[in-house]
C-alpha cells in the first residue's frame, strides 16, 4: 500500500472526517474513532543497524582501496584516520536511519506490523474507545511509515462482524490512499464501517448516545 509522507491534516480535512463520522454513527449504535499516525515505532533498532551497514561498507571500501589511500607505510595517525572516517560513517547512518524509506528498506514487514498492532491497542486503552456501554467501540488507524491499516474493534463487535468485512474497510482505506488523500481514505473507510455497522449493530430510535466526540484523532 503505497502511503505518503505524513502531514497535519486540514482543519477542513479535520471538519469533512468528523462528519463522516457522524453520518455513520446515525445508523449504528457503535462508536468510530478514525486515527492517523505519522509512525506506531521509534525504530532504534534501524538507526543502528543503517549506521553499522554504512559503518562496515566505509571500512571494507577504505580496506580495499588501502594502495590509493595509504601509499606509504602503515602507522598510528593511518589509523587514526581509518576508525575516524568508519566512526562518521556510522553516525551518518544512524542519521539515514531516522527517515522512513530507510526504516521500510531494512525493518521486516512482520516487526512492522507487530508495531501497528500495538500502537492500536495502546491508542484503543488512552482514548477510552473500549469503555463505551456496549462495548461497541471501533478504532480505524491509518500508521503512514509502515503504510498500514489497522481496524480494531471491541469485543461486541468481534462478535458481530466477520474479519472478511473488516478487510473490506481496510481496503476501501487503501484505495483512498492510493487516490492520494488521506482525509478522502479516512472518509472512505468509515462510511464503510457504518454501513456494515448499520446492519450488524444498529441504531435503537431514543436511545443512541454519542459516547465519543466525532472526530479524527491525528498525531501525525
Amino acid at each position: 500500500m503505497a502511503i505518503g509522507d505524513s502531514r497535519v491534516l486540514k482543519p477542513e480535512e479535520r471538519e469533512r472526517i468528523g462528519e463522516a463520522v457522524r453520518t455513520a454513527e446515525r445508523r449504528t449504535r457503535a462508536e468510530i474513532v478514525p486515527m492517523i499516525v505519522s509512525r506506531s515505532g521509534v525504530y532504534r533498532d534501524a538507526t543502528h543497524r543503517a549506521g553499522l551497514i554504512l559503518a562496515l561498507f566505509t571500512l571494507t571500501a577504505l580496506l580495499m582501496s588501502e594502495a590509493a589511500w595509504l601509499p606509504w607505510s602503515w602507522d598510528g595517525e593511518n589509523a587514526a584516520w581509518l576508525v575516524l572516517c568508519t566512526v562518521a560513517a556510522y553516525a551518518a547512518g544512524a542519521w539515514s536511519g531516522t527517515f522512513a524509506p530507510i526504516v521500510r528498506l531494512i525493518t521486516s514487514r512482520e516487526r512492522m506490523r507487530q508495531k501497528v498492532r500495538l500502537r492500536a491497542e495502546r491508542a484503543f486503552a488512552q482514548h477510552g474507545i473500549f469503555q463505551t456501554r456496549e462495548r461497541t467501540g471501533i478504532l480505524l488507524m491509518l500508521s503512514v511509515l509502515e503504510r498500514e491499516v489497522y481496524v480494531l474493534a471491541d469485543k461486541e463487535l468481534i462478535r458481530l462482524v466477520s474479519s472478511g468485512q473488516w478487510d473490506e474497510v481496510v481496503r476501501s482505506v487503501i484505495e483512498g490512499v492510493r487516490a492520494g488523500d488521506m482525509a478522502v481514505a479516512l472518509c472512505a473507510g468509515v462510511s464503510r464501517c457504518g454501513e456494515i455497522l448499520a446492519v450488524a449493530c444498529p441504531a435503537t430510535s431514543g436511545d443512541n448516545p454519542n459516547e465519543i466526540p466525532d472526530r479524527v484523532i491525528d498525531e501525525s
